[in-house]
């Protein structure tokens, strides 16, 4: 299994679905995203009592997870290579593993290990990897700004390199999204703005905080085109995304994306979630167990292939949570190491 990604549209013959073997890579990094964060989320919870102390165990603070939004990462994904930059959300995991993030170096910085991305000093909300050109942040919209640092930087340098930039829905009423969508557009910068709609900013519905229903119709306040994606449909981003890239790559300038995607655990773990009166039904809209019983249907998949790709992405993970665990601490006489350049 790889997270090696394509920068083309891939597709079978005239009016055929996406390539078998395509498709079977989104299902791949859908599975293996969902397959770190059970384990993160199996550990994070090991030693966090009695009771729930958000500060004790291997795994301090607070942890945010992804279940449900791996269709976004992957279908956007897909088309970027790591030499595309990547600006994630405080729930930034799916992304990071869609967009090639050495497993191992990540979870050893959510541990707090001096082998992590940040030698253990950012945990699981401020992961940066310059390899991958991938960084996170903990507040809503931040990411933004600083993809369009990366975007001035590709078009000066003449590349066709991109940056995608991601929020939620929340921080779409944030002043750092509109200030970006306006300057990016204003440059014409290479960058793809992706807003994962999941329902909810904490526990707020976006119904009662956002007075438009798609934050994509405000894209053409900022002259870009602006799409949404309904049903965390992963080919439908994987498509919405190919058109916004491949414009981007053109020097066509930015678009934004809208996908309306999907919460499954809390908005951050011990969230007990009361005031969610859709989570009874929210395992039965799980996007891996629907794709894949459509891949089934289309002959992509089988038992074989389902159980295959289970065990490898489970072979990586297991490796990379065992390493974290067996990784040493930051030694205390370095902590203002790593601070200042």
């Amino acid at each position: 299994m790889t997270s090696t990604t394509s920068s083309s549209v891939e597709t079978g013959p005239e009016g055929s679905p996406l390539d078998p073997r395509l498709r079977q890579r989104l299902y791949e990094t859908m599975v293996l995203a969902r397959t770190y964060e059970q384990a993160i989320l199996r550990e994070y919870h090991a030693d966090k009592g009695p009771g729930f102390d958000i500060g004790k165990g291997q795994i301090p603070g607070e942890m945010h997870l992804s279940a449900g939004q791996e269709p976004v990462a992957a279908g956007v994904c897909a088309h970027l290579t790591t030499d595309d930059a990547v600006t994630a959300t405080h729930r930034p995991h799916h992304f990071a593993v869609a967009h090639g993030v050495d497993l191992r170096a990540m979870t050893a910085e959510i541990f707090g290990r001096a082998g992590g991305l940040g030698h253990g000093r950012g945990g699981h909300m401020h992961l940066f990897d310059p390899a991958t050109h991938f960084s996170c942040s903990g507040i809503i919209a931040e990411g933004y700004p600083p993809a369009l640092g990366q975007a001035f930087a590709f078009q000066r340098k003449g590349t066709d390199r991109v940056a995608v930039a991601v929020t939620g829905e929340g921080a779409a009423n944030q002043g750092g999204f509109h200030e970006s969508l306006n300057l990016a557009a204003l440059w014409g910068l290479p960058v793809v703005f992706v807003v994962e709609d999941n329902d909810w900013g904490i526990s707020v519905p976006r119904s009662v905080s956002t007075a438009v229903a798609s934050n994509a119709d405000r894209a053409a306040g900022y002259g870009m085109p602006g799409e949404r994606v309904e049903d965390n449909d992963v080919e439908a981003v994987y498509a919405a995304a190919g058109r916004a890239v491949v414009r981007a790559r053109a020097g066509d300038g930015p678009s934004l994306i809208e996908v309306h995607t999907l919460r499954m655990w809390g908005h951050f773990e011990g969230d007990a979630q009361g005031y969610r009166p859709d989570l009874d039904q929210a395992a039965a809209l799980d996007p891996i167990p629907r794709y894949e019983q459509l891949l089934r249907a289309d002959g992509v998949l089988d038992d074989t292939s389902v159980s295959r790709i289970a065990e490898e992405s489970a072979a990586l993970v297991e490796e990379a949570v065992q390493l974290a665990i067996q990784s040493p601490l930051p030694d205390p006489a370095t902590a203002t190491s790593y601070v200042f350049s």
